[in-house]
């Protein structure tokens, strides 16, 4: 409870953000139980309970991601020495943000609960009648212990992820070195591509809203080349920033080129994540329109969901970026750079990295083909 006492008194930033993580892990948790409530209410078998579920692990993993870097930003703020003074190291720093974590995701687990059962009617209401209510399960009796096991799913994992990425220890690398990923991730991404476009047409997986079905290696594929992109942010990051700085720089390109290797493996994974959720975002808004098919409420919804992670998890990795930097940008104050000048390489750096990322995200989108079928 340590780090949600800190939480109350923090800025609205740091609230912000816990906040976010609770209303992600809510979305989560009701479409975790939207899966529960069509299963009760379509108990036939072949009615696609289990592939429901199934698709739901998209939102849920970018939702534990992002309880995993919020709880990993958290303690960026916090002075070592007073952690130290009043008894806490880095096991004890570890576990406070996992702990927090589990809680706001614990509490937004149990306000779709909340939700859930009220729209239900089983609070002494009507049962909600209108769009997607068939995924309610209304009349039919709720298993506490199946919607329990659901609900648990993202507090425990988001914990088990916030604690993995908290005890990292910090690469021994000199500062601004090349990350090693570039090679591995563009090998991994032409690899999900090719397996995307090789994939042959099926109907074991069927998509959402009606939009037809893939084979599991289209799934698989495009499950590659999106940790691909993820892998390879970092590198290409690094590398804008170097080609950034090549012959005889100025000091506006100077500063924006060393920024981004310094900042190459904060915000590469986001950036590569971003890029994935992009690609994914492009095939399915070509698949929509080709098939003439609009999304249904909870589609919407989960698409929603997942764009607000991404989001948060880009702007939360920006943020860090920006504490780190912080000392840097005042030693640059001191020696006397001028505030057009510091706002001028931001603009550089973000301006590079939408030129690079908007193309890239483009081209993978246009090769990464769905095969889909009715």
């Amino acid at each position: 409870m340590v780090s949600w006492r800190v939480v109350r008194g923090a800025r609205l930033g740091a609230m912000g953000r816990w906040l976010t993580v609770v209303g992600a892990a809510g979305g989560a948790g009701l479409l975790l139980l939207s899966a529960l409530g069509w299963a009760l209410g379509h108990a036939q078998p072949g009615t696609g309970a289990g592939v429901r579920l199934v698709w739901c692990l998209l939102p849920v993993a970018v939702t534990v991601q992002l309880a995993a870097a919020v709880a990993r930003a958290q303690p960026l703020g916090w002075p070592n020495s007073g952690l130290a003074a009043v008894g806490l190291g880095r096991t004890a720093t570890v576990l406070i943000g996992a702990a927090g974590a589990a809680l706001a995701c614990a509490v937004g687990s149990g306000l779709a609960l909340l939700l859930f059962v009220y729209l239900r009617g089983d609070l002494g209401g009507v049962p909600y009648s209108g769009s997607a209510s068939g995924v309610l399960g209304a009349g039919h009796h709720l298993p506490v212990a199946g919607a329990a096991t659901l609900l648990s799913v993202v507090p425990l994992t988001a914990a088990g992820v916030a604690a993995a990425a908290l005890w990292q220890p910090k690469p021994a690398r000199k500062p601004g070195a090349a990350p090693v990923g570039l090679p591995w991730g563009v090998a991994l991404t032409a690899t999900g591509l090719a397996v995307q476009v090789s994939a042959p047409r099926g109907d074991a997986l069927p998509l959402p809203s009606g939009l037809g079905s893939v084979s599991p290696a289209t799934a698989a594929g495009w499950l590659i080349a999106s940790a691909g992109l993820v892998v390879a942010g970092p590198g290409l990051v690094h590398l804008c920033g170097r080609l950034l700085a090549l012959h005889r720089p100025g000091a506006m390109r100077l500063l924006a080129g060393r920024a981004l290797q310094q900042e190459a493996r904060r915000i590469g994974r986001p950036l590569g994540l971003l890029c994935a959720t992009a690609t994914a975002a492009v095939a399915a808004y070509d698949l929509q329109n080709g098939d003439g098919q609009r999304l249904g409420p909870l589609t919407a919804f989960a698409a929603g969901l997942i764009a607000v992670c991404v989001l948060a998890i880009a702007g939360t990795a920006v943020l860090e970026a920006r504490s780190a930097r912080a000392r840097s940008t005042a030693a640059l104050r001191d020696l006397g750079a001028s505030p057009g000048l510091l706002r001028g390489a931001v603009a550089l750096r973000a301006g590079v990295l939408l030129a690079v990322a908007i193309p890239l995200t483009a081209v993978i989108a246009g090769l990464a083909t769905v095969p889909a079928t009715r």
